[in-house]
């Protein structure tokens, strides 16, 4: 006896009509489509599947976007990551915060990264400036205007925003959290998730803000609640307005938990890509 179908499992007959398939698209749609994706090669890569070629190529893309980065930001140091919102101007409180955020960091010994660009990136970076310190920037190419900040010792430009969040994360020992939008929470939470999961250390991670951040503290805690998260998770992360508490927390947990010290720099070899900073 036959083995029956999952149409008769569901009581429809087998002869019953195949389900319709969707109309291929139009010329104009077709058209509109490859205009769109004309401007940025990662719009083709994530537009759904391609001819074998151009998926060879895209793979070529990614490849060369990685070897951009990680040999312009080979010697930058030990990293602290800053994420916050491209938008407050240098008179903003945040922004102003960032720019204290920045320094501090470099007075620990620490190199700011940050995404290049402007806003909260560009005020952690000035003030790594205004300390001295090291400051480089990983930016990303976007279908508007998007330049990095005039406070780099070194930048790089990606194509892939999933390579610059490797390379944002790649160099870090430690994230701090300013306010953002969807572009923070995405880092944040892709920095928690690989913590979480093993994939990295134990590394630091800063909110400050606690104003801006309070329904999403409220929110972390409800996941406790829920069992979606285990309480050691809160571990994780330091919730504070104060940027003397945020460098204690990267001081002990990132540069006394993995024993970090000042190293000779290594000579950059440009044969091989490589810059020194």
């Amino acid at each position: 006896m036959p083995t029956p179908t999952i149409q008769d499992k569901e009581g429809r007959s087998r002869s019953a009509a195949p389900m319709p398939h969707p109309l291929p698209p139009s010329t104009t749609e077709q058209q509109d489509q490859q205009a769109f994706c004309s401007h940025l090669e990662d719009r083709t890569l994530l537009q759904g599947p391609n001819r074998r070629l151009m998926e060879l190529k895209l793979l070529f893309t990614v490849m060369a976007d990685f070897m951009r980065g990680l040999r312009g930001l080979h010697f930058v140091g030990p990293c602290i990551t800053v994420f916050g919102s491209a938008r407050f101007e240098e008179d903003h409180p945040h922004y102003i915060k960032a720019r204290e955020v920045g320094a501090a960091i470099t007075r620990i010994g620490f190199t700011v990264m940050t995404g290049g660009g402007p806003g909260i990136m560009e005020a952690a970076n000035r003030g790594a400036k205004d300390a001295g310190g090291r400051s480089v920037g990983c930016n990303i190419e976007l279908p508007f205007e998007q330049s990095h900040n005039p406070y780099l010792d070194r930048w790089v430009t990606m194509k892939y925003f999933f390579v610059r969040k490797v390379l944002l994360m790649k160099y870090s020992y430690g994230f701090v959290i300013m306010p953002g939008g969807f572009g923070t929470l995405d880092e944040m939470f892709e920095a928690l998730t690989l913590i979480q999961t093993k994939k990295v250390r134990n590394f630091p991670v800063v909110v400050m803000g606690s104003a801006f951040w309070g329904e999403l503290q409220n929110l972390v805690n409800s996941m406790v609640t829920n069992g979606t998260i285990s309480p050691e998770d809160l571990d994780l992360i330091c919730w504070t307005d104060s940027v003397e508490e945020a460098i204690a927390h990267l001081n002990e947990r990132a540069v006394k938990q993995f024993g970090l010290t000042c190293a000779v720099p290594q000579k950059s070899r440009s044969w091989l890509w490589e810059k020194g900073i």
